[in-house]
């Protein structure tokens, strides 16, 4: 038995396609909307791909602009089709190729739902890979004069100033890097030889951060050396300031901007991903619609669409089978191959 039989007369065929014709080309916008925002996600990751590890957090923005094509191209082609059911002589050209076409039109809104999830749930792998590029991209921070690094100082300045944030965690993170290029250490100073060798690897290590992790919002002048040591500046406590310096780590910051924008994203994804599960039912309604048509000469007469021509548990059981059978037909076709060709008879 049918699954969700409804019965069409010409004036609801009629209907059918072109309310199915507008729709499919809201949904080529629609398409244009994903392909935007991955373009618009993979600019954004580019602009601080200094700071990331890997090429992972790409797979969202390129699978939205992938997306954004197929839907382009699909909703076009079925913008056609639904125009030219409303003409018999040129429905007859699409007829043979409607069936795999839906199939094609499943597949794709399997895509495109997991594509949606992605959005969501790729939180875990983006806030790896800022973790890794925001460690090394401070530990590259003193290198203005090598070749390839000297850009680094810059981008992790104009990152916090921008984000408000100091430092991958915090702003003590800070404190175990050599933020200050040796270019410009005094090594005659005795508080420069003083801190190198107290140090195991021989590095500068200060109790201090770059101008860039100070909050404007203070009332004070910025504090940015002798963070811990109370007695070295008038009024001032460290483990009570609050407003000397921003204190949420870039990462949860850049963490948060980007989970906000895929989780937006995905939101627009899912809405546009029912639209396009609308339209695939609507193209499945006016394909059996059509070919179940008593007499085609007679463009009047009533006809049945449905969406399953059989039950759930019995479409799902001949598609199994069709399943098995195609795996049996690959095996006997390689048994044969192996035999080689029959003996001539005598």
């Amino acid at each position: 038995m049918a699954l969700l039989k409804v019965k069409f007369d010409q004036k609801k065929r009629v209907k059918l396609a072109q309310g199915l014709w507008l729709m499919n080309w809201l949904s080529v916008l629609a398409g244009i909307i994903i392909l935007s925002m991955g373009l618009f996600l993979k600019i954004e990751l580019r602009k601080r791909s200094e700071v990331m590890n890997n090429a992972e957090s790409h797979f969202v923005p390129n699978s939205l602009i992938a997306m954004g094509v197929l839907s382009c191209v699909f909703n076009s082609l079925a913008g056609k089709i639904c125009y030219d059911a409303l003409d018999p002589a040129k429905y007859a050209k699409w007829k043979p190729w409607l069936k795999p076409y839906l199939a094609v039109c499943v597949l794709f809104n399997i895509l495109l739902f997991l594509v949606a999830l992605c959005c969501f749930l790729l939180r875990g792998s983006l806030e790896s890979t800022l973790a890794s590029g925001l460690k090394n991209g401070m530990k590259y921070y003193r290198d203005t004069d090598t070749p390839g690094r000297c850009f680094m100082k810059k981008t992790i300045d104009m990152l916090q100033i921008e984000f408000k944030c100091c430092g991958n965690n915090g702003f003590r993170d800070w404190f175990e890097i050599q933020w200050i290029s040796n270019r410009y250490l005094d090594f005659s100073s005795k508080e420069v030889k003083d801190r190198i060798k107290s140090n195991v690897d021989g590095r500068y290590l200060v109790d201090g951060v770059p101008f860039s992790c100070c909050n404007p919002n203070s009332p004070r002048p910025c504090i940015q050396y002798q963070l811990t040591n109370n007695s070295a500046h008038y009024s001032y406590d460290h483990q009570s300031e609050e407003l000397n310096l921003w204190l949420r780590g870039c990462r949860a910051a850049l963490l948060s901007y980007y989970s906000s924008l895929m989780n937006s994203m995905g939101v627009v994804t899912l809405l546009i991903w029912l639209f396009e599960v609308t339209i695939t039912i609507g193209l499945r309604y006016l394909h059996t619609a059509l070919e179940s048509v008593s007499n085609p000469e007679d463009p009047e007469c009533e006809s049945e669409g449905w969406l399953l021509e059989k039950s759930v548990s019995e479409t799902w059981k001949a598609f199994l089978e069709s399943f098995k059978n195609l795996g049996k037909g690959n095996q006997v076709e390689a048994e044969a191959a192996d035999a080689g060709p029959a003996p001539e008879a005598g």
